[in-house]
């Protein structure tokens, strides 16, 4: 009997192991807010399904990463900026200095300079912040290498500050430089911090339009792979050999007849990429595009190499999901909407989940859709073509940053507290 419950045992702990995801940057495992995890709780409160809690040093809108038994985020304390390893537990294994803060705020007080999430490896953790610091960690705490991107590339001119996240992939960290003073992509060994690649990205936006708050995506389908850069009033692909140019999405802030070009329209909301799909937002509610992964050139309003473009309808932050063959949306305003991948149409009628702003990025799990908003509130939506709302559930804090889902774990960094969501 006891070897039989024994076996029965492992299969149970190989069954938990074969479903657990890591979530090891801002976009979970496979930069796509998408992860394998299931038996995810749909339903808590500050009471209910909260495994433990544990107050932060400061504010953040960084999502936490997981690697196994350890978290990793970011965090003001006091004038400092700090990465954090934190057990799963919800203990502090350590804390470290990354750079000199000075609580600087942006967009009325709800964004600061630890914006950017890390990202890991399962050896190393690499953080960015808004005053251009760059280092890597070791596990441990140990550190391995550092830079200040104004240092090496100059001063940042952005209106709300630098909050991109580099994109690890492999050996590489992508980074992307858009504001007044620099256009630029470049590839960074991870290893040291050299650079492998670096391209100056040509744009003719103008006024508020040449800061971007968008962070660099990854397309991947097989041997096809590039990296996608948004922002300053086009999106484009760019060859992970040397950075050149594939495609280029314009027509995002046209002038023209029909349209007088915005100078306020800078984009926030970073591209999602799907093996038969690229979905471009822009900004304001302004146009949403899907393009063809095998695009190249110039691709304008009616291009064949669009699937579909929508005049209006653009989450303003939120970045967009793509599963299973449907977009969804979250507007700033608290609007979900399902669009179908190879027409960009309705599935349903948009439906607004909740009146607060919404800055987090949606995330999908276990068949549903968790949305967060500004105010704690997370909203759980079936995944697919009908609309099902299965809970709607608060935690009593502010929060920008998307959740981080791993181990069963459901993760949601608050201003003041990081709370671990589980059955």
């Amino acid at each position: 009997m006891n070897r039989v419950l024994a076996a029965c045992l492992a299969v149970s702990l190989l069954q938990v192991a074969a479903r657990a995801d890591n979530w090891p940057r801002w976009r979970g495992p496979t930069n796509d807010g998408i992860c394998k995890e299931t038996n995810l709780p749909a339903e808590w409160s500050d009471t209910k399904n909260v495994v433990w809690k544990l107050a932060m040093p400061g504010m953040a809108g960084s999502t936490p990463i997981v690697w196994g038994e350890r978290i990793f985020l970011t965090s003001e304390d006091g004038t400092d900026l700090v990465l954090l390893c934190i057990g799963t537990d919800g203990k502090e294994i350590w804390k470290r200095k990354i750079a000199d803060g000075t609580k600087r705020r942006y967009m009325g007080g709800e964004g600061n300079d630890a914006s950017s999430s890390p990202s890991t490896d399962g050896k190393h953790v690499w953080t960015y912040t808004g005053t251009g610091d760059f280092v890597c960690f070791d596990f441990n705490g140990k550190e391995v290498w550092r830079f200040n991107a104004q240092e090496r590339y100059g001063k940042f001119r952005i209106q709300h500050g630098m909050h991109t996240t580099p994109l690890l992939d492999g050996d590489r960290l992508y980074f992307q430089l858009l504001h007044s003073g620099a256009h630029v992509v470049m590839a960074l060994d991870k290893a040291t911090g050299i650079e492998i690649w670096k391209i100056e990205r040509k744009t003719d936006a103008r006024l508020e339009n040449e800061h971007s708050y968008t962070s660099p995506v990854l397309y991947r389908n097989g041997k096809d792979e590039y990296l996608i850069v948004h922002g300053n009033d086009y999106a484009t692909a760019h060859r992970l050999t040397d950075g050149s140019e594939i495609w280029r999405v314009g027509d995002l802030n046209p002038n023209n007849a029909q349209h007088r070009y915005r100078g306020d329209l800078r984009f926030v909301a970073s591209p999602a990429a799907a093996p038969d799909l690229i979905v471009i937002p822009s900004a304001k509610q302004h146009d949403i595009v899907g393009i063809k992964p095998t695009a190249t050139g110039f691709v304008g309003a009616g291009s064949p190499n669009e699937l579909w473009r929508r005049i209006k309808g653009t989450p303003d932050v939120p970045s967009p999901l793509i599963h299973d063959g449907f977009v969804y949306l979250a507007g700033e305003s608290g609007v979900l909407s399902c669009l179908d991948t190879k027409t960009g149409k309705d599935v349903y009628e948009p439906v607004r989940l909740h009146s607060a702003r919404y800055r987090a990025s949606p995330v999908y799990a276990d068949g549903k859709i968790y949305v967060t908003a500004r105010d704690g509130v997370v909203t759980v939506v079936k995944a697919g073509p009908k609309f099902e709302r299965i809970a709607e559930n608060k935690v009593p804090d502010d929060t920008s940053a998307s959740p981080a889902i791993s181990n069963g774990r459901i993760y949601i960094r608050g201003w003041k507290t990081l709370y671990a969501i589980g059955k």
